[in-house]
């Protein structure tokens, strides 16, 4: 019988004014940060998608305010973050997220990453346990080696000439039209049309142009994607997880959830049907139910560093004398194999 955590009482609502969407900067190591700070309650920290920002999160957070102080920041190297020549690493990014929240008083939260930042989201909890409440991955990267052709090719020789072309006139018209096509024909690209023109948007200059692509290579090459989270995902026992995926993710395959929902003791699955890779844009509504109920009927992951060198001793299932030969094991071990040559950061 499975112990199901009391469900705490509804917190209350309340407005959110407009002052508390703007953008807010924070100096952190000597690099200038944007984020978006709103609400009361425990903390929700939305981490964003590669060459995105915390606008993707724009038409949610009030909503999400309303129960939770949010916090959204933009990546270094994103949005109105500065964008040095720096590690843009997703062990980067956690210490970077660890360290805003903590200028921010932040001591513990729910992290809410998509698709690099969901990635991201994982290997916070991986490094800081003792500060991740529960995690809700959306899209996330870091599950399989597959991933949009279109990244493959933009990790390669040239891709700083590649991108470029996107800034000559009338190539931002092309790319609509092409991705108008796309989604005319009812491909699993053309669903997400509108944010991959906004990503063209967000690389103005060259120096966007060089983060996206530093950020890019630390985590994709010609093969596919190069970094796995499968191998420490037994690590989340006891820490609430959420993995939300659109069944037509053209970005990172849905089946890459199954996977990781089977490497993630006691995680939950929602599929998105008829979503792309922005399955918190296709169906808003749905989401924030799901956030919503998620984070009032489960608590907060109770992080001990007894539980924790057990849970390493033990090591992942299937891979400890007297592990038992079941079907999930072995399809975790499959998924290890595969992820064989991608590295573990």
């Amino acid at each position: 019988m499975v112990d199901v955590p009391p469900k705490r009482p509804r917190r209350a609502l309340r407005s959110v004014g407009e002052g508390e969407l703007r953008l807010r900067h924070r100096v952190v190591h000597g690099y200038r940060r944007a984020y978006r700070m709103a609400g009361e309650g425990p903390a929700l920290v939305l981490i964003h998608g590669i060459g995105d920002s915390s606008d993707t999160w724009g038409e949610l957070i009030p909503d999400l305010a309303r129960t939770h102080t949010v916090i959204a920041p933009d990546l270094l190297g994103h949005g109105e973050s500065d964008k040095p020549r720096a590690d843009y690493s997703v062990a980067a990014y956690a210490n970077g997220v660890r360290d805003l929240l903590g200028t921010l008083d932040i001591e513990s939260a729910t992290l809410v990453g998509h698709s690099l930042g969901g990635g991201v989201a994982m290997q916070f909890a991986y490094q800081f346990p003792e500060r991740t409440e529960r995690l809700i991955l959306v899209s996330a990267g870091g599950v399989g080696g597959e991933v949009n052709p279109v990244l493959r090719a933009v990790s390669l020789p040239g891709a700083h000439l590649m991108l470029s072309t996107l800034r000559l006139p009338g190539m931002r018209l092309q790319v609509g039209l092409f991705l108008r096509l796309m989604k005319l024909l009812d491909t699993d690209l053309g669903q997400d049309a509108p944010e991959l023109l906004t990503l063209v948007d967000a690389l103005p200059d060259a120096t966007s142009r060089s983060a996206f692509i530093r950020t890019l290579r630390a985590v994709v090459d010609w093969r596919g994607q190069a970094v796995t989270m499968l191998d420490r995902c037994y690590l989340t026992e006891g820490m609430p997880t959420m993995l939300l995926w659109g069944d037509r993710d053209s970005v990172v395959p849905v089946r890459h959830a199954h996977g990781a929902h089977r490497a993630m003791p006691g995680s939950r699955l929602e599929i998105f049907e008829g979503a792309g890779h922005f399955p918190f844009h296709s169906d808003p509504a749905r989401f924030l139910a799901l956030v919503e109920e998620f984070t009032s009927t489960t608590s907060p992951a109770d992080w001990s560093r007894e539980h924790w060198r057990e849970l390493l001793r033990a090591g992942r299932p299937g891979t400890a004398v007297g592990q038992p030969d079941t079907a999930q094991n072995r399809a975790i071990e499959r998924d290890l194999r595969e992820a064989g040559e991608r590295s573990a950061t």
